[in-house]
Parts: C-alpha cells; sequence; structure tokens
C-alpha cells in the first residue's frame, strides 16, 4: 500500500482531523478515495485497536466536520492478521470543507485551496444548474410545443419523429418529463 491521490494512510485514529482533511481534499478533486487507519504513511501495518467505539468516533467526527455531509462506508478490515479501519467515501457536491476550510489533493498531500480555486470549483461542478436553458420551464406544456417545427428541425438533422416526447428525450431537452427552457424557446407555439 502506497499513499496516492485516491489513498490516504494514517498510523491510528490520534491522527482523525488530518485524515477528515485527507477525505476532503481527495473529494475535492476525485470524487472519491479511501483511507485507512493502522497503516504507516510506508505502507507498514502497524494495526489500530477497533471497537465499536473506534468505528462511531471516526463516523461521529466525518459527520460534524465535513461538509456538505458524506455517508462513508467505515469498516474494520484485517490486513497482514493485524485490524484496521477503513474508510470508503465518494460524494459529488464539490466543493466539500474541513472544519470550515477547502482542501484539495497534490499527489499525495492536502492544500488548502483558494478563493479562486473554490469559486472555480462551483462554477464548473454547479454549471449545468445555474444555467437558464438548463432549467425546467415551470409554465410550459407538451400542448405549447409546435409539431411542425419539430418535425421540421428534425427532418434538417436527419433524424426521426416518433413522438413530442421520444423527440426532446433524445435531444436532451427534458429533465424528470418535464420541458426544459430551451425546448420552449425553440419549439414552442408562443415562447
Amino acid at each position: 500500500m502506497k499513499e496516492s491521490e485516491t489513498l490516504e494512510l494514517k498510523k491510528s485514529t490520534s491522527e482523525l482531523k488530518e485524515a477528515i482533511v485527507s477525505i476532503v481534499a481527495i473529494l475535492n478533486k476525485h470524487q472519491k478515495g479511501e483511507l485507512y487507519f493502522g497503516v504507516g504513511r510506508d505502507g507498514a501495518i502497524s494495526g489500530q485497536t477497533v471497537t465499536e467505539n473506534t468505528l462511531r468516533e471516526v463516523s461521529r467526527a466525518i459527520s460534524e466536520h465535513i461538509e456538505p455531509k458524506i455517508f462513508p462506508k467505515i469498516e474494520e478490515v484485517i490486513i497482514e492478521r493485524k485490524s484496521c479501519v477503513r474508510v470508503e467515501f465518494t460524494g459529488n457536491n464539490v466543493p466539500y470543507y474541513a472544519y470550515g476550510r477547502a482542501y484539495i489533493r497534490v499527489g499525495d498531500e492536502d492544500r488548502q485551496s483558494s478563493a479562486k480555486e473554490i469559486e472555480r470549483f462551483i462554477l464548473n461542478t454547479k454549471r449545468d444548474k445555474i444555467r437558464w436553458d438548463k432549467e425546467i420551464s415551470e409554465k410550459a406544456k407538451f400542448e405549447d410545443i409546435s409539431v411542425e417545427k419539430l418535425k421540421w428541425f428534425l427532418k434538417e438533422a436527419d433524424r426521426e419523429y416518433l413522438s413530442v416526447e421520444n423527440s426532446f428525450d433524445k435531444l436532451g431537452l427534458l429533465r424528470d418529463g418535464k420541458l426544459l427552457n430551451t425546448a420552449v424557446i425553440l419549439f414552442c407555439k408562443s415562447p
């Protein structure tokens, strides 16, 4: 075992605060990773006393100090006949914060993120959610669609028309069965 951009090793749960920072740094870069307690940075297995309380303590620390919340898999594993704690985590709500600060993984180290990096995280991950054209139209209904406009467009694009809903689904103009603003602007009888 060797530390990487998605794997963090801690000798024991006495390094829990540093572990929280590492989890956040890995999530902000890769959205998933693993962390082991009971394994040194050099990969030497030292083991860790693991009780139900140990697992609860790790779970509580993650819950209380990482925002937005994540729900990792925390379990005891036996490596080279020694007990260790394995934490497997995932999350797509970038940026994540540990103790109120954002971090990013660089190689096998955790670096505090700058304000510019946090802004970039937010814009990159929320891009589709903040664009007007990707929002669900509040008022439009399928009856408002000009089937003639849609058929003409599909013919020009060399695509087949089966139904309004099927066509919009294939064009990516629906979300949860509802029309996006793009569909309204392009294909409504009176946009």
